[in-house]
């Protein structure tokens, strides 16, 4: 199968253009500029589009992109091309004589831009998977250009003038639900973006909008650069208390860098974060804490502190431009929460428990260094080390014990056993589909009557070319407007990579981010909408973790224990009784993560709540609001403000809150499936597939959950779940 094609709509565009953090397959608020390559003859330009091959059908097994024929000189031009082509498309439609309606307006822009979505997504996702210094500097290129592109779209007010008219007429056209969604939300999303504002506030908007767009791409470029930098380099006498997987992981880390008979720490989670937990050399936490809470704030040429600042007034004036208080009140006007308020109210809610329970696990941990004679006041780096002392003292649990019954093969065949019992999907290995990287699996993705569903691509280890943590993102988004369009999924982690031979041994909370990555992949892959801009992971941030967060539970299920979690050496399944210490302590330490996320999630709203900003201090600013809501002093954001990627290079800014939002809905949501003393109900199922994996942005975000859950959803399996309703 080949030539599947793709549709960005106007309104895609416009919104952004970077493909995200975090989590889901959206094209973001990233862009980029004019630069020397564009200065080339009308000949040069027809000759470098004929043999460019980001602007032809690909003859390739699912119309995947052929990467091995793809170059870094190819994009700029193909940009160019592309953008050039969607402008035209944008034109004819706005200068259509003829009588506005949904089919030759909004369905027109649903079709057109497809070049320019198709460069767009292999651009942006080889941007953050194999980044390299001329890529980074397309990006700084790219971003402004593609913003201004954006805003002469949203702006264009002769097009909007045509999306008003159906919009008003919507309720008498005869259009059908889904219809009825596009055209409120495309409305919705012009007005958002200024379309009602004078000239000269339009003028300034843009200016505004390229602005950010450049910064942002400099934020994260300087968070991988300033995360890149640091490595600490162990000899055989700094291994004590590491466990064997994490010395074999580092081991192949120095390898890499030809650092023989050494081993190394990275600043990836997946390395540093064991190593804290489990390293006995005090001096040495303290040294890769450090590196890993100050990137993007080290003083030096990827410091991230003046960004943060210019991109919070720049935020907080768009906002007042349109006619918003505040950008925090901006965003949430167009979620499921709607106010800050709301998001507010959940997080102290969360956030007055998860203290109180948080100094209950440092008293432990205190009563724990007294007995060992330790001396020194708790810091924040001795706390995962000491917390783990505790987890095996009073719960007789050992996270290296259970690191060896959780290898990545064994963990992607059990996310897949659950697509299979929920969905009735299957997942055929491809080894004939082009790949950017040959690390990157392909597997064809096929329902219960064969057919293909679409593709789905894993890329689980850690590189230097490669933005630290765990996402979802797409080459290819389902809909059907243009065709029967297959989607194209992919989904990146961030695990060490063993030494050649080993297996790939994960964490627990790996597992889970497996788990919930693949949720996401789901949402897109079972997508079934016509809309593009409808079209899967398309939904606000506190919708859009809800069905990744629900499928993070079924790990944690006995049975799937049983089956997949086995030992890399004997392939012995999970002992019953280890099972029953795993969930005996599924509460410990949910204090300090729990304050760790909302702590980040507050400093996000204090940022976005600001009317103005005449000077900002990153630091202080951090200090100033944590210590207000009392945080303890051994506890430190989740994501220190200068690699917050999520609300400063990525789409969950005033938004981080969403996760804990989402958990109202998933820990809810899964009781639905503990109430029917079955994980895989099938009526459950069938109403989780009907109402949230397969609708996209197509239903009202409250309704789509009473439609799957029977009622609206209550908090209590939340607090519940985080052992905070003690």
């Amino acid at each position: 199968m080949k030539g599947f094609k793709r549709s960005m709509p106007a309104i895609a565009v416009a919104v952004s253009l970077s493909l995200l953090v975090a989590g889901c397959s959206r094209i973001d608020e990233q862009g980029s500029p004019e630069s020397a390559s564009t200065q080339t003859s009308d000949a040069e330009k027809s000759t470098s589009t004929q043999a460019n091959p980001l602007l032809h059908e690909w003859d390739t097994p699912f119309g995947v992109p052929p990467f091995s024929e793809i170059e870094n000189s190819h994009f700029l031009p193909a940009f160019d091309a592309a953008i050039q082509e969607h402008r035209e498309e944008i034109q004819q439609i706005a200068n259509d004589d003829s009588v506005p309606n949904f089919e030759n307006t909004l369905a027109q822009m649903e079709l057109s831009g497809d070049k320019l979505t198709k460069v767009s997504r292999v651009f942006f996702n080889l941007a953050n998977t194999e980044s390299n210094d001329e890529l980074q500097q397309l990006q700084r290129t790219l971003s402004p250009k593609l913003t201004r592109h954006s805003n002469a779209i949203l702006m264009n007010e002769a097009l909007f003038a045509r999306i008003k008219t159906v919009y008003d007429s919507r309720n008498s056209a005869g259009l059908n639900a889904e219809q009825i969604r596009l055209t409120e939300r495309t409305y919705g999303d012009f007005v958002r973006a200024g379309a009602n504002l004078s000239d000269e506030d339009k003028a300034t908007l843009s200016e505004i909008n390229e602005s950010l767009s450049s910064l942002t791409t400099q934020f994260g470029q300087n968070v991988l650069n300033d995360t890149k930098a640091f490595s600490l380099v162990l000899g055989e006498n700094d291994l004590a208390g590491l466990p064997q997987s994490l010395i074999n992981a580092a081991a192949a880390q120095a390898n890499a860098r030809e650092l023989k008979g050494q081993y190394v720490i990275t600043l990836q989670r997946s390395s540093v974060e064991p190593f804290l937990q489990f390293s006995e050399r005090r001096d040495l936490r303290e040294k890769a804490f450090k590196g890993w809470a100050n990137r993007g704030d080290n003083d030096n040429e990827f410091d991230n502190k003046a960004i943060v600042e210019d991109i919070v007034k720049l935020r907080a004036k768009r906002a007042q431009l349109l006619g918003y208080k505040h950008h925090s009140d901006y965003v949430l006007s167009n979620t499921m929460a709607g106010t800050p308020s709301a998001a507010m109210d959940l997080l102290l809610k969360v956030w007055e428990p998860a203290v109180a329970k948080a100094e209950q696990e440092q008293q432990w941990i205190e009563e724990l260094m007294q007995a060992d004679g330790v001396e020194y006041e708790l810091m924040p780096w001795d706390w995962r080390f000491y917390a783990e002392k505790v987890r095996k003292q009073r719960f007789s649990l050992d996270q290296s014990e259970i690191t060896q019954y959780f290898d990545l093969e064994n963990m992607i065949d059990a996310q897949f056993y659950v697509a299979e019992q929920l969905f009735g999907l299957t997942f055929k290995e491809r080894f004939d589909i082009p790949l950017y990287n040959p690390v990157v699996r392909t597997w064809e993705v096929l329902d219960a009557n064969g057919d293909t569903v679409g593709l789905f691509f894993g890329d689980y280890y850690a590189r230097d070319s490669k933005r630290s943590g765990a996402w979802m993102s797409a080459f290819r988004m389902q809909q059907k407007l243009a065709g029967d369009v297959k989607p194209l999924i992919l989904n990146n982690m961030n695990l060490n990579k063993p030494a050649k031979g080993e297996p790939t041994l994960m964490s627990y909370g790996d597992a889970v981010t497996l788990f919930h990555e693949f949720g996401h992949a789901l949402h897109g892959l079972l997508s079934n909408v016509t809309y593009p801009t409808l079209s899967g992971t398309n939904t606000p941030r506190d919708w859009v973790e809800f069905p990744a967060q629900i499928y993070e539970h079924f790990i944690a299920q006995p049975q799937l224990l049983k089956k997949f979690a086995r030992h890399y050496q004997t392939d012995e399944p999970m002992p019953d009784e280890l099972i029953q210490r795993i969930k005996d302590a599924s509460t410990f330490n949910q204090g300090f993560a729990t304050v760790e996320y909302t702590a980040s999630a507050l400093v996000d709203m204090a940022y976005h709540q600001l009317t103005s900003v005449d000077s900002l201090d990153v630091r202080a600013f951090e200090d100033k609001v944590l210590t207000e809501y009392g945080k303890p002093d051994a506890i430190i954001m989740r994501h220190r403000s200068t690699h917050f990627g999520h609300i400063f290079s990525g789409g969950y800014s005033s938004a981080y809150y969403a996760y804990m939002w989402s958990e109202i809905l998933d820990a809810d949501g899964f009781d639905a499936f503990l109430e029917k003393n079955d994980i895989f109900d099938k009526e459950t199922s069938q109403r989780l597939y009907d109402y949230v994996f397969s609708t996209g942005d197509t239903l009202n975000y409250l309704d789509a959950y009473v439609g799957f859950r029977g009622r609206q959803p209550s908090t209590d399996a939340l607090l519940r779940n985080r052992g905070l309703d003690e």
